[in-house]
């Protein structure tokens, strides 16, 4: 069986490992390893290093101090995938550090721990960033082959769309929960979609929450924006009470 490398064995490090397990042996490098899991060998990182394709699975906030930790020690037959869950900024990260011959394929599979259990049409964002050794076409099949399906895009498209989509998903899970949001008695579907939305997305770490919003150039532009439609609505609200009252 092929092997790979595997930088970061979080909860998104270990789904990852659940789909490569299909095909690969993996070599994982933790800083804090844990006991055992199926098809995984943990070992240094200098081991890790040495294989052709290498996915880095680390926070976003740590991923520029890992690239250039290993840009140094990296074989030029190397192609680095990262998973990060915003693009621009690894991808500038990897052009900038990474040795030339070295190639890099940005990918951000759409979809975390809670929903890889529950989502049937799983997607996965692909981007051919620099493929010196042929790999991203492989990749491309693996992934697709596991019933995910691929999207093609430049890093800045998907991070303006990601803005809108994951970004206002999180923020308004963590709005939510800051308002403290709770069951009752009397929970229709859509409060209960409400209630599950906030347990999906703060059932992530606060830093995750953090990168997302601070690394996505396009973040601000939507909270200013949700921001201005929160007091749009209320206007019309208090416009609306106050034509009510003057007819009665």
């Amino acid at each position: 069986m092929s092997s790979i490398g595997l930088i970061g064995f979080g909860r998104f490090g270990k789904v990852l490992a659940n789909i490569l397990q299909k095909g690969f042996a993996i070599k994982v490098y933790d800083p804090n390893p844990i006991s055992s899991f199926p098809a995984v060998q943990f070992t240094g990182l200098e081991t890790v290093l040495e294989e052709e394709n290498i996915f880095i699975a680390v926070p976003i906030r740590d991923f520029e101090t890992v690239i250039k930790e290993i840009a140094p020690k990296l074989e030029h037959k190397s192609t680095i995938i990262d998973v990060c869950s915003v693009k621009i900024h690894p991808v500038e990260v990897m052009e900038k550090t990474l040795p030339d011959p070295v190639g890099i394929i940005s990918t951000h599979p759409m979809f975390g721990p809670d929903s890889y259990r529950t989502n049937k049409r799983l997607k996965m964002m692909m981007n051919n960033t620099r493929d010196r050794h042929n790999q991203f076409h492989f990749w491309r099949r693996f992934f697709s082959d596991q019933g995910i399906q691929i999207l093609e895009m430049s890093a800045d498209d998907h991070d303006r769309m990601a803005a809108q989509t994951q970004g206002v998903t999180h923020f308004l899970g963590r709005m939510l929960k800051e308002f403290g949001i709770r069951k009752t008695t009397i929970d229709t579907q859509g409060f209960q979609d409400l209630i599950d939305l906030v347990d999906q997305t703060c059932n992530d770490t606060w830093e995750l929450f953090m990168d997302l919003q601070s690394y996505n150039p396009y973040t601000r532009e939507m909270i200013d924006d949700l921001k201005q439609a929160t007091s749009t609505v209320d206007k019309k609200l208090t416009e609306k009470n106050h034509e009510t009252m003057a007819t009665q």
